[in-house]
């Protein structure tokens, strides 16, 4: 479709207020889902981070990897295995998911940045302690699991304050040196909180919360974090819902000012939810 010169310019100036608001704040996406498989909308979604960054919005990307973690598991005829929504990771397991999410998930997105235009840094959670860890609390012993003690911000403000997009894989290090695998949209979480950001943004693979899981006409725009327990009382949150918002509801509880669940399978919907009055998923606020 073709937009004459004069579209443009009112595009950009109807958009000049909300560049305004986000100038020099701090943004976490966490990118997971379809738009990480798609080749089109993983383009969609970097040159969305990449224009972000270029107006002045630092942009932090947190990265989970699930579908080649199992393509890779199953390549050396090992089992995916999972327990009340997170990962059993085994030694052997965990060697595989710090080479993938490390070594290629992680390479490939700041490849995928660069091509656009952009400068990216990519970082493991276990670079500088940048994200602590002990192994989780579960009634099910779920092997190298962990979960977040800590961040080491002062490593993701240096990339930042060099003009660098941060692309973190979502490992954790343990006091000992233990390597953890740490749930991404927990990692994203306590990564924005400690970061003060302004928003911590979802991508996943749905329209957002859904007061009938089966239709899309019933997306739930705003929620307080108030209103979780009732809502996953009536079981309108449910499943693996439950973990993806709660980590909203942690994030905001701990001083993100708005957290979003947004549909990945959009194109541009990053922008869309960011750069509009209507947004396009879910907001939840403290």
């Amino acid at each position: 479709m073709k937009i004459s010169n004069t579209d443009k310019a009112a595009v950009l100036n109807q958009a000049l207020p909300y560049l305004q608001k986000y100038y020099n704040k701090v943004v976490v996406v966490k990118y997971g889902g379809n738009a990480m498989v798609n080749p089109e909308l993983k383009a969609a979604v970097m040159s969305d981070i990449v224009l972000l960054s270029l107006v002045g919005i630092r942009v932090v990307l947190v990265h989970g990897g699930g579908p080649e973690i199992n393509e890779m598991l199953s390549a050396v005829g090992k089992e995916s295995k999972f327990i009340n929504g997170l990962r059993y990771t085994d030694e052997e397991t965990v060697k595989i998911v710090q080479m993938v999410l490390a070594g290629k998930t992680n390479k490939d997105l700041v490849a995928l940045l660069q091509q656009q235009g952009g400068k990216a840094l990519g970082l493991c959670g276990i670079d500088g302690k940048l994200i602590q860890a002990q192994k989780v609390k579960s009634e099910v012993d779920l092997g190298f699991v962990g979960e977040v003690t800590g961040v080491n911000t002062k490593l993701i403000h240096d990339a930042l304050d060099m003009g660098y997009i941060p692309v973190i894989s979502t490992l954790g290090c343990g006091e000992d040196g233990t390597v953890y695998n740490i749930n991404a949209d927990a990692a994203a979480s306590r990564i924005a909180a400690e970061l003060h950001a302004e928003n911590l943004i979802s991508l996943t693979d749905i329209r957002g919360l859904l007061r009938d899981k089966d239709d899309e006409n019933t997306l739930i725009p705003v929620v307080n974090a108030s209103e979780v327990p009732e809502l996953i009382r009536q079981g309108v949150i449910k499943g693996g819902m439950i973990p993806k918002v709660d980590c909203c509801v942690d994030a905001v509880r701990r001083g993100v000012k708005r957290a979003f669940i947004i549909d990945g399978r959009i194109p541009h919907s990053i922008l869309i939810e960011m750069m509009t009055d209507e947004g396009i998923g879910t907001m939840f606020l403290g």
